[in-house]
């Protein structure tokens, strides 16, 4: 029960001017590359130059399967999204693009406009070692979930080693883990309120991917304002660029605006002030 992502992007894009849209993540094995290049670069140039275009695995192989039936039942997802990787790659910057891989093949694709921007700001999500290696060789920004800080700290400095050894700048690559928000007067109440809601119910249902739950309340951005800030300051001693408080726990809409505005008073305003 949803819309689709990138009509709802451009809906958003033609009433705004100032905020950056992104996909968070676009299960990119479950997208044709050719038109979901088309798609980006056409969101891309209608927002000037806003758009920022997240591709992941995608979480669950049962909906794979269920998208795709017998053809995605004989696929392997990981070979899947290196191939959809370079040939988004060719497609945002060559003249005339063409690919032959096992999964995808295409000749003499002219892709007009390009982005506004020197290089497509393509962000690659997944927090394993494939994950950070993929960031690495074709991402302008990192973006995993949320992780154990230690294993967040070790995974920014591969992402960082294994970006020099290609010869990129590692400086290029924006460190934008995902995070979810409970906002409350005392971290106490924050941790009540986040351990009730239907997000933790939801992790759960992901344990199989060998995430410690124990460590959630921790690493995810959950507490009073102060907690949050040394938590952001913490994240930023680890190499983090971007806290995606992408995830906000909430039982309606009021409730998850009312977080929201208190994040940005109490949260993002002392940050913006250096305070």
């Amino acid at each position: 029960n949803f819309y689709e992502p990138m009509m709802v992007l451009a809906a958003i894009g033609a009433v705004t001017s100032r905020l950056r849209l992104g996909t968070a993540l676009t299960v990119l094995p479950m997208r044709d590359p050719v038109y979901l290049a088309k798609q980006a670069l056409t969101l891309d140039r209608m927002t000037g130059g806003r758009f920022i275009l997240g591709v992941g695995l995608g979480a669950y192989r049962e909906e794979f399967l269920a998208w795709g039936g017998a053809r995605a039942a004989a696929a392997h997802r990981g070979e899947m999204m290196d191939e959809g990787l370079e040939a988004l790659a060719r497609l945002f910057a060559d003249r005339s693009a063409r690919f032959a891989g096992k999964y995808y093949a295409f000749n003499d694709v002219e892709m007009f406009p390009k982005s506004v921007h020197p290089v497509f700001p393509l962000w690659v999500g997944g927090h394993n070692e494939a994950a950070v290696t993929r960031a690495a060789r074709h991402g302008q920004g990192w973006l995993p979930g949320w992780r154990p800080l230690r294993e967040l700290g070790d995974r920014i400095a591969s992402l960082k080693a294994q970006a020099a050894a290609l010869g990129r700048d590692p400086a290029t690559i924006e460190v934008a883990p995902q995070f979810s928000m409970t906002i409350d007067r005392t971290l106490e109440a924050a941790e009540r309120r986040y351990m009730a809601s239907g997000l933790v119910a939801h992790r759960i249902s992901l344990a199989y991917t060998g995430r410690d739950l124990g460590h959630q309340v921790k690493a995810n951005l959950v507490g009073s304002p102060e907690v949050i800030l040394e938590k952001i300051d913490a994240l930023e001693a680890l190499g983090v660029d971007h806290c995606c408080a992408l995830m906000i726990p909430a039982d309606s809409p009021g409730e998850m605006d009312d977080q929201i505005e208190w994040f940005a008073a109490e949260v993002l305003s002392k940050r913006q002030r250096g305070t």
